[in-house]
């Protein structure tokens, strides 16, 4: 599937894939790295195993109410997702006005990020995102559109993505079921996280 640019977290992990990614490009398309897409600073939580973190109250809030979530010389959940969610729509508008609407792009980022960008994509409140799924070197899409974004995919790790080149319709559906398009929507810009 070819890409129109690769866009990172400046950790090693996401860099490493992201380096991957564009290596298996026949053209290679530019990559950048974006600090706003990188992990949640978890402060002094940083480090700690999962288990340990599990006993302390701050746990059962980030399970349930992630919103009220500040991490202990960290940032809070909030923060996390403005930040990320900023970053990809600047990116996406970037971009589509380089490439056109259609262009396939990717970002490599963390599973919180993720999920925070997938909730405000579909206009979850993020008190709601730990419902959602993003695993390691999983795929999740969003079509950003001129009307609303659309998320076409979330957490998968199968099968042949090819179809994303043919154009994705946008747009309201129709009465009964269905795909209709609005002209402003034919062929909106898709991010793959």
């Amino acid at each position: 599937m070819p890409v129109a640019a690769v866009v990172s977290s400046p950790l090693d992990r996401c860099r490493e894939t992201a380096r991957a990614i564009v290596e298996r490009q026949a053209v290679a398309p530019p990559s950048s790295v974006e600090d706003e897409i990188t992990e949640c600073d978890y402060g002094r939580w940083q480090g700690r195993r999962l288990d340990d973190l599990a006993k302390e109250d701050l746990w059962r809030t980030v399970q349930s109410h992630p919103s009220a979530v500040v991490f202990p010389g960290g940032e809070s959940m909030t923060g996390m997702q403005a930040r990320a969610v900023a970053a990809i729509r600047r990116h996406d508008a970037e971009i589509e006005a380089e490439h056109g609407p259609g262009a396939v792009w990717v970002a490599v980022s963390h599973g919180d990020i993720i999920k925070s960008v997938l909730a405000d994509a579909l206009g979850m409140h993020l008190d709601m995102f730990q419902r959602l799924e993003a695993g390691p070197a999983s795929v999740s899409i969003v079509s950003y559109g001129a009307i609303r974004p659309r998320v076409l995919a979330i957490n998968t790790d199968s099968g042949d993505l090819s179809w994303l080149a043919a154009g994705v319709r946008a747009g309201d559906a129709a009465v009964g079921g269905g795909a209709g398009a609005p002209a402003a929507e034919a062929a909106a810009p898709r991010i793959v996280t």
